[in-house]
């Protein structure tokens, strides 16, 4: 049997273990009548990273086998594996990709080189469970300026009804600290985040740069609502956040005065992500997290007869035009030289608008996701932008 495929598969699935992106392997189509499939996961067991391999029996009964990251025992159960099952899929948060082979030996990796470049770029970093129930959590709660924002009580414990948006905050800190090696190394950073709101996650990024990584930074949140701002500011004044300012302007003509090394927004509404985008992108920003809210304009103007078998069903319709929306977004980043991609911030029970679109600058201008985000244009709206 030629070996090239099974080789690559293995090097796939350990280097998202190794990358914290592995989310699971499944194993199927045995040999083995005494074995029905096979699903490795990533573990912690006793302070240890291991891979953990469940094998379901023919009989019903379930075993599991641990292989730790060091030494030659990963390498040795992931080639006995291969050797069993015919078919297997590696499910990743940067994608997934599929091995199989034939009964006669032929074997075939299917997208295994995009899922290896999308394990290259900035995806989602997962963290293993096991015996240890590992935490990995930046904010405890009972951070001061959790406490004054509400979330958590005067003595940092954290509001039962609070406790999603502390989830949320959390998780959108763990983006941060991603893409953190991607901001400038040295000087002040310069941080925007446009429509800002009641500023949960301005004041979070900052406590996380100023507080925990001792950086000096230079932030703005921007909305149009005055009460809110005022308010902004003078939780930021009690603080003692410094380098934090907030100002009422609409952000379709705010201007920084510098040029941001991140620009965020969280749940701007309809086409006001779109103008956060586009203002990042034409201001070059390094980085730009934008978690979108809703999609009306494209679900109000989509004119593509090929589409109306979704069009006609209001539910599907809404659907469609809300991941067509964030994906002809992420195309037009990518035209303007950005590496893109969609994550899931948080667990949809928590909230539904859940999709992170997350850019970092890597180039000049792409002029081939240019024609394809203009076709992809023309395609749903019926007209050129």
């Amino acid at each position: 049997m030629e070996k090239t495929n099974v080789n690559k598969s293995i090097a796939l699935l350990k280097e998202a273990f190794f990358s914290s992106c592995l989310k699971k392997a499944v194993f199927s189509k045995s040999e083995d009548k005494a074995l029905v499939r096979a699903v490795v996961t990533a573990k912690v067991i006793s302070g240890r990273s291991a891979l953990q391999t469940e094998l379901f029996h023919s009989d019903n009964k379930a075993t599991h086998i641990n292989s730790f990251a060091e030494g030659d025992g990963l390498d040795k159960s992931l080639e006995e594996l291969f050797a069993i099952f015919r078919q297997v899929n590696i499910i990743t948060s940067a994608g997934e990709c599929e091995y199989r082979r034939s009964a006669s030996g032929n074997d075939v990796l299917l997208g295994g080189d995009k899922l290896k470049t999308a394990i290259g770029k900035p995806h989602e970093k997962l963290v293993p469970i096991g015996n240890d129930k590992l935490k990995n959590h930046i904010l405890r709660g009972d951070e001061p300026f959790l406490i004054a924002l509400g979330v958590s009580d005067a003595n940092g414990r954290p509001h039962d009804k609070k406790l999603p948006k502390l989830r949320q905050i959390n998780r959108f800190l763990e983006y941060v600290r991603d893409i953190e090696k991607h901001l400038p190394k040295e000087g002040a950073l310069q941080i925007c985040v446009l429509c800002c709101g009641k500023s949960y996650l301005s004041f979070a990024i900052y406590h996380y740069f100023a507080v925990i990584r001792r950086r000096e930074v230079k932030m703005v949140g921007v909305d149009l609502k005055n009460d809110v701002i005022e308010y902004c500011n003078n939780t930021a004044r009690a603080l003692g956040f410094s380098g934090l300012s907030f100002v009422c302007i609409d952000v379709n003509v705010f201007e920084p005065g510098f040029r941001p090394s991140l620009v965020v927004s969280l749940h701007a509404c309809d086409t006001a992500t779109d103008t956060v985008l586009n203002k990042g992108a034409e201001w070059r920003t390094p980085v730009i997290l934008s978690t979108p809210c809703c999609h009306h304009y494209m679900n109000h103007n989509l004119d593509c007869p090929q589409l109306s078998f979704i069009a006609e069903h209001s539910m599907l319709r809404q659907k469609f035009c809300d991941a067509a929306t964030d994906a002809l977004r992420l195309k037009k980043l990518e035209s303007y030289g950005y590496s893109v991609d969609a994550v899931e911030l948080v667990d949809p029970d928590d909230t539904p608008k859940n999709i992170l679109l997350r850019a970092v600058l890597t180039g000049k201008p792409n002029e081939k996701a240019k024609k394809e985000y203009l076709a992809a244009y023309g395609f749903l709206y019926g007209k050129k932008e």
